[in-house]
This record gives C-alpha cells, sequence and structure tokens, in this order.
C-alpha cells in the first residue's frame, strides 16, 4: 500500500508534468518550465520535493505569486496556488502583462464557479484565453510531514487553531467558516487516498461538528453518479480495496495535559526546545571565539527528511539513545577513514619508484574507496548536523533541567509519591524558565483534587516566579465544567527514571559520552488519544466511547448506531481538532508497533489541524484568558 505521503508526491509530481502521467519517455527529457507558488503552495511542496528533485522535473525557476516577476516567453508556467480572490487577482494582473505564453493553472482545493467566471473574463480582458492550457483542481489542500503525520496548515494556520475555534465572543458564521476550512481539507486527503472512511467521533463539540460536515460532504460526493471523486474506489495499485479506513475526530480538550507535557524523545524535543516546523530546524552553533572575547555563533539550518537513515531511525528514541547513536555512528564513520587513511600509506605514496608494482595490485582496493568516499562524506555530514542538533537540545536540557521537569510530570501523570514537592520546584531558580514552571503546574493541577488554599499557595509562588498566569487561569475555568474524574483517570504516566541518567550526559568536543544507556528501561503507556484509538479500533464493548458517533458516508441514510457486527480496523486516521503534537504522535506510532509485533497488520495516521509546541499553546491558552477578562 502507498503511503499518504506517497500518493500526494506522485500527485505533484504528475502536476510538475504539466497534469500527464509520468512515463519513460517523458521524464528522460523534461519540459522546461517554471513554478509559481503562494505560500500554502510552497508549504505543501517543500516538505516533498528538494529543489534538486524539482530541477530533475524540469522546473528551472520557483518563484512566489505576489512577488515582482520578469516576463518568460515560450516557456509553460505552472501556477500552484489557493484559489482566493488575492490570488486570482494576482493571475488576472499576470495575463494582462502577458508574463508567459502558456499557462497551467492548478488551484490547491477547487475553484467555485463563481470565481472560475471571474477568471474567464480577466482571461478574455486580457486577450488570453488561447494562452491558457489547462486548469485544473488538485485536492491536496494538506502538508505531508511522514508517512504517517499531516497537519492543514502551517502559515496562518492561527485562523484554525484551538484559539480561534475556542474564542468566546465567535459569531456562528466565524465557526462554521473555519469548519469547511477543516473539512475540506479532510476532503482533500481521502480524495488522494481514494477511499471512503467510516467515522468516529465524540457528541457535543468541534470535533463532532466537523465529523457531521464531513460526513455530509463525503455522502453528496458518493452519490453523485456524474462526479464522484471516489468511482470505483480504486486505490494505487488499480485493485478494488475491501478495507475501509476508520477516521476518528478528536477535539484538543479530549487531553489537555500532553501539549504542554515535557518529553524526552528526539523529534518531539527538537519540536519543543528548537522550534522543529516542516521539517526544518535552526540551531545556533558556537563558532570559536569572537574579537571581544565572547562566543562567536553562527546558526546552522538542518533539513530532517525521509532520506536522512539516522533521523528516521531514531526520531522516536528517547534523548539518551540518540546521543550514544550518534557517538557509535562516529566511531565507524572514523574507521572508515582509518582504512582509506591506510591504503594511501600502504600504496607508498611518498614518491618511491618501487611503489608501481604495489600499485597494480591495490586498484581494486583503490577502487573501492573511491567508489564509497560519496557515501562516506554524506555519513560524515549527517553525522556533524546530528551532533549540532543534540549539542543545541542538551544545552536547553542542562540550563532548563527538562530531564527532572520530565520525570516530576510522568510521576504526576501515574500517581507516584514526588521527591520534592511542587511548591519548591516552582521556588527553586535553577529549574526551568517561567513557562517550564506553569507547565509543570498546570498538569500537577489538572491531575490532582487541590483545596483553594493549596491552590492559592501555588499561585502566589508562580507568579513569584515570573510565570504569565493567563494560561492557568483559562485550563482554571476550562476544568470547572469538565468532569475532573474523566480527566484523572486518562493518564498512566511511565514512572522513567531519567536522572541519573542525564547527570552522565557529558559533551566533551563534538562527542557525546552516555553511561548506564544498556540499562535504559523505557516504560511504554497509552496517552488519552492513544487509548481511544485502542477502544474504536478494537471494538472493545462498555466504554466511554460507546455514545460516540457512528458515520457511514456509503450509506443512503445517516445512521449514527453503531451496527451489530463490529468490525476491526486495519487502517486508522486520527485526527485532533484544534492542534496536535510529537508526543501523541510519538505514543500512536509505538502502539502501532507493538500491535503489529503480534502479527496483526494495523497502520495508523495521525493528523491535525496543525502541530503547537508547548511554548506555543501556551501563549493561545493565555489569549483566550485575556480575551474572557
Amino acid at each position: 500500500m502507498l503511503s499518504l505521503r506517497d500518493k500526494q508526491i506522485h500527485a505533484l509530481r504528475q502536476m510538475l508534468n504539466l497534469n500527464q502521467r509520468e512515463t519513460k519517455s517523458n521524464t528522460a527529457v523534461p519540459t522546461w518550465k517554471i513554478l509559481i507558488y503562494d505560500r500554502m503552495g510552497q508549504d505543501i511542496i517543500s516538505p516533498l520535493i528538494s529543489i534538486k528533485e524539482l530541477r530533475e522535473l524540469g522546473v528551472t525557476l520557483h518563484m512566489q505569486l505576489h512577488s515582482d516577476r520578469d516576463p518568460i516567453p515560450e516557456v509553460p508556467a505552472i501556477y500552484f496556488c489557493a484559489p482566493t480572490n488575492e490570488n486570482l487577482g494576482r493571475i488576472g494582473q499576470d495575463l494582462q502583462n502577458g508574463l508567459y505564453d502558456i499557462y497551467h493553472l492548478n488551484f490547491i482545493s477547487p475553484i467555485s464557479r463563481g470565481k472560475m467566471e471571474d477568471l474567464a473574463s480577466a482571461a478574455l480582458m486580457a486577450g488570453a484565453v488561447a494562452n491558457i492550457h489547462k486548469v485544473f483542481d488538485q485536492y491536496l489542500n494538506f502538508i505531508t510531514l511522514e508517512d504517517d503525520l499531516f497537519i492543514l496548515r502551517h502559515q496562518n494556520s492561527d485562523a484554525i487553531s484551538y484559539h480561534a475555534i475556542n474564542r468566546g465572543e465567535i459569531k456562528d458564521t466565524e465557526m462554521e467558516s473555519i469548519m469547511d476550512t477543516i473539512v475540506d481539507s479532510l476532503f482533500s486527503i481521502f480524495v488522494t487516498l481514494g477511499t471512503v472512511p467510516i467515522i468516529r467521533c465524540p457528541r457535543g463539540n468541534a470535533a463532532g461538528m466537523v465529523a457531521m460536515k464531513l460526513d455530509k460532504k463525503l455522502r453528496e460526493n458518493v452519490w453523485d453518479t456524474r462526479n464522484s471523486l471516489f468511482q470505483g474506489e480504486a486505490t494505487g495499485t488499480g485493485h478494488l480495496t475491501f478495507q475501509r479506513p476508520l477516521l476518528i475526530v478528536l477535539d484538543r480538550s479530549v487531553d489537555m495535559a500532553t501539549p504542554l507535557h515535557h518529553t524526552w524523545t528526539y523529534q518531539a524535543l527538537a519540536h519543543d526546545v528548537l522550534e522543529l516546523a516542516l521539517n526544518r530546524l535552526v540551531v545556533e552553533e558556537n563558532v570559536g571565539k569572537s574579537p571581544t572575547g565572547g562566543a562567536r555563533a553562527k546558526t546552522r539550518a538542518c533539513e530532517l527528511n525521509n532520506s536522512d537513515r539516522f533521523w528516521l531511525q531514531h526520531k522516536g528514541s528517547p534523548f539518551p539513545r540518540v546521543a550514544e547513536a550518534i557517538q557509535e555512528e562516529l566511531e565507524q564513520y572514523r574507521a572508515c577513514e582509518d582504512e582509506v587513511k591506510k591504503l594511501k600509506s600502504s600504496m607508498g605514496i611518498d614518491g618511491d619508484d618501487s611503489a608501481y608494482p604495489m600499485l597494480q595490485n591495490n586498484t581494486a582496493r583503490l577502487t573501492n574507496a573511491v567508489n564509497s568516499l560519496p557515501q562516506l562524506l554524506e555519513m560524515k555530514r549527517l553525522i556533524d548536523m546530528h551532533t549540532t542538533i543534540a549539542t543545541g537540545i542538551l544545552n536547553a536540557i542542562k540550563s532548563r533541567r527538562l530531564d527532572t521537569l520530565f520525570e516530576i510530570e510522568e510521576k504526576i501523570m501515574s500517581r507516584q509519591t514526588l521527591d520534592r514537592s511542587i511548591l519548591d520546584i516552582i521556588n527553586d531558580p535553577d529549574c526551568g524558565t517561567p513557562d517550564d514552571k506553569i507547565r509543570l503546574f498546570i498538569i500537577y493541577y489538572l491531575c490532582n483534587n487541590m483545596s483553594d488554599a493549596d491552590y492559592n499557595k501555588h499561585e502566589a509562588a508562580l507568579s513569584n516566579a515570573g510565570c504569565d498566569l493567563n494560561p492557568l487561569m483559562h485550563i482554571k475555568r476550562w476544568r470547572s465544567y469538565t468532569r475532573i474524574s474523566e480527566i484523572q483517570s486518562n493518564y498512566e504516566g511511565g514512572g522513567t527514571r531519567t536522572v541519573s541518567m542525564f547527570s552522565k550526559l557529558m559533551n566533551q568536543g563534538s562527542s557525546f559520552v552516555m553511561e548506564g544507556v544498556k540499562n535504559l528501561v523505557v516504560k511504554r503507556h497509552n496517552l488519552p488519544v492513544t487509548k481511544i484509538v485502542d477502544e474504536l479500533v478494537e471494538s472493545k464493548q462498555n466504554s466511554h466511547t460507546d455514545d460516540y458517533y457512528y458515520l457511514d458516508p456509503k450509506q443512503l441514510k445517516q445512521v449514527e448506531q453503531v451496527p451489530k457486527n463490529r468490525t476491526t480496523f486495519q487502517d486508522v486516521i486520527v485526527f485532533v481538532v484544534g492542534g496536535g503534537n510529537y508526543i501523541e504522535y510519538q505514543n500512536l506510532v509505538d502502539y502501532v508497533r507493538q500491535k503489529t509485533g503480534g502479527g496483526a497488520n494495523k497502520r495508523v495516521i495521525y493528523g491535525s489541524t496543525t502541530l503547537v509546541n508547548a511554548r506555543q499553546f501556551l501563549k493561545q491558552l493565555s489569549h483566550l484568558s485575556q480575551e474572557a477578562h
């Protein structure tokens, strides 16, 4: 089965091939063309197709739609943008100015009849009707970051964020518009996958609204025999599929602690500490001393994609294991490098005449060494990059004592006794930033019953530590109308010991030294989202998901009851309205690994409106609280 990522790449490559199927003949000598995209189009393409691959597909130039561009005759121009009034106005301007001879217009989501007519009249006015060769609806209105991870928006994601959906003074029309935006993107995902899901969701919140609207949109399309996008529901292989996926739509409010939880897996730490976004991050490196005597810092941009073997293998590993793996890679690289050096000296390349017969014997070895050089250089580049990233993360762990915070939060969630009181940590100036402290306290507050006096004592301490109390005010209000037993039964932290390891983790030059990793035992535990997935996938009886809607767009009439013969599902798509995070994603990946180990072949895709790290989530909670006042 092709992954969602593969299918989206395939659709983009076909678009860049002027919407013709890729064949051996047309990929050998590509047609030269230019690509013009808006910010949204750029966000969709950049995690999937590198600049080198664009060149191979014949794209000689790629430019922003709203930048100043010069006329380029005789080359087809491929436009890839959202059908907004602003974008259509700019396309009209390009037609008027006669920038290109051939236009291929590709819209990220379907263009409405009215806007299509506006575009046609702009082309008539510019006398450029014959220049527009094709207009396509691409249904690619989402961003795939991994084979099993997608988001709907990166830029302008505030428009569909947790904050946008939960604003107190939101008008019905605004809410409808947000829901429609989310539904259009989810619809694009199922068009790309070529399959109609069965939908489960809780009642009475934003997730329920999204699910109902999506069900209606899919139903209308499936039963429209002339224009259905799901005819025959062929998969990428051309065979009919009888296994339909289960789509579980959830609301962010199902778990408010995890987005604030400190973490210790590589990818989630990169997101939390180094602001990983669209598979890229920027790290500060110290490069020697500046003329004034201070440390000179320069920034380094790192791309973390599917071609990076180390990243694929270790993005979900606990950080101590990652540090050990970097060390192992470095030793392997040095061994290969020594091999090449030995070869050089054994061949006696010192200007000695008698070296000639030796040289003949060593030709084969030399050929091998030369052939392995590109791999060696690539290996060195990756080791350097991951050392830089890991050093950046390690510095944050040390300066903010993130290992201590992670361990305490795990204990809070698994109801273990704490070595230090929360008050003690809030008052400790060396432990965490003000943001770290408020994150810790919110998790404690969600998992415990507190007396008013106790709460006030902690609030005063947070205030003294310089914390912004607005996020806490919002959580307090939210907790007042949520069943507390429901919140607290959700967590069962792993209670993993990390302190002893992090204290032995030293940064010696460019290498990491890690002790005690071999006996590192990581306890796996399911987070609230994973628990819900498990209940719905395994069709467990008497669970709190029994009253979830059951929507099947292929049924002519809408039936909300679960059918008597409960099916178990192979393919599951979990979608979180209001923002997701890498901790939840990793927890689902671990869950699937554990299930698949038993011989069952399960696949889970995790998606959300956007990925938010703790800092961004706190900011949204803070805004909500300020608006409420």
